[in-house]
């Protein structure tokens, strides 16, 4: 610790405490003898080659050039913002004071102020990021498929599969068949709706949910964790993040917050109603088709998002039943 420390000139460590929240990656807490940072390891194969982080922690350096509440990270002695430490990538960051707020704890207001904010990344990230096209990653070419249905049938099989074998059988078997279940009437009803290709895209921060907002306060004083920053649909990420912010325990959403949100998301993005309209339908559509905390669970054993699966999974329903609500919550 105190080796990669050095290399900040951030002195000697007096405590290190893990940051819990988040699925992926791992952050600490430090205290040393110059002050509070948050040590980031960077171990998620998909994100990790450091020159890849150098990338996108010059683009936060950027933003936050132009007063976008971010927390850019340190440079080592080198000149360089990532230390690679016995074949690991970490990088560190100025302590930020805040907490995580959900959507129910934010007033109409500050809904609208969350929309604003995100509207304002996607604009500034027009300006500090190269032209679309030219340098999208690879790994996201666009127009995006939308997920094919005949796809999905085969994995709701397959997971039904490994619901029926897992022993001893508990309450989240219970509800996984029964949503698995459910989800495929639902796809059989409405396979006639799947969304075209997606449309316009632009540089988008790829991940932004209530866990990567932190709050002083009433207002948001950083956006953490740019690991997915890339060329994506920005409607889709503002309807995205709405889903998980506004999302109620029951499986719906506010509407009314979303509302709020949407359109100071529209005024600063300078968003079209329509296009808002179109990433409702597809956003609407990935969940239909998308399991993801299911295979975590069944494919991999990893239990870390079981916690999120009763609302999630109750949203793809309601969402269907209350298409044209919440449609028009995005785009009136």
């Amino acid at each position: 610790m105190n080796a990669l420390l050095r290399q900040y000139g951030a002195g000697a460590a007096l405590a290190c405490v893990p940051v819990d929240q988040g699925l992926l990656n791992r952050g600490y807490r430090l205290c040393t003898t110059r002050g509070r940072y948050f040590l980031k390891h960077h171990f998620d194969p998909d994100t990790a080659d450091p020159a890849a982080i150098e990338r996108r922690h010059r683009a936060t350096q950027r933003l936050a050039d132009l007063g976008v509440p971010v927390a850019p990270p340190l440079a080592g002695r080198d000149g360089r913002t990532v230390a690679v430490v016995g074949g690991h990538a970490y990088a560190l960051h100025p302590w930020v004071d805040g907490r995580h707020r959900h959507g129910g704890q934010l007033t109409p207001g500050q809904c609208g102020r969350l929309g604003a904010l995100l509207g304002a990344v996607h604009a500034s990230l027009e300006r500090v990021m190269p032209p679309k096209g030219r340098t999208a990653p690879a790994k996201h070419p666009h127009p995006v498929e939308s997920a094919d249905p005949a796809g999905t049938f085969g994995l709701i099989d397959d997971l039904l599969a490994r619901v029926r074998r897992h022993r001893p059988a508990d309450s989240f078997d219970e509800l996984a068949r029964h949503r698995l279940l459910e989800r495929r009437a639902l796809l059989e009803r409405h396979a006639d709706r799947r969304p075209p290709r997606g449309g316009s895209v632009g540089w988008v921060h790829g991940d932004f949910h209530p866990f990567n907002v932190l709050y002083r306060g009433d207002a948001p004083a950083a956006i953490v964790d740019w690991d997915r920053l890339g060329v994506q649909p920005r409607a889709e990420e503002a309807v995205r993040a709405a889903a998980i912010f506004f999302v109620q325990p029951a499986g719906t959403l506010d509407l009314p917050k979303v509302r709020a949100y949407a359109r100071a998301y529209r005024r600063a993005a300078q968003a079209a109603p329509s296009e808002l309209a179109a990433a409702v339908h597809r956003v609407w559509w990935e969940p239909l088709n998308d399991f993801w905390m299911l295979r975590w669970h069944y494919e991999r054993g990893d239990t870390r998002a079981d916690p999120q699966f009763p609302a999630a999974s109750a949203l793809a329903v309601w969402w269907t039943r209350e298409y044209d609500a919440v449609c028009g919550a995005f785009a009136d």
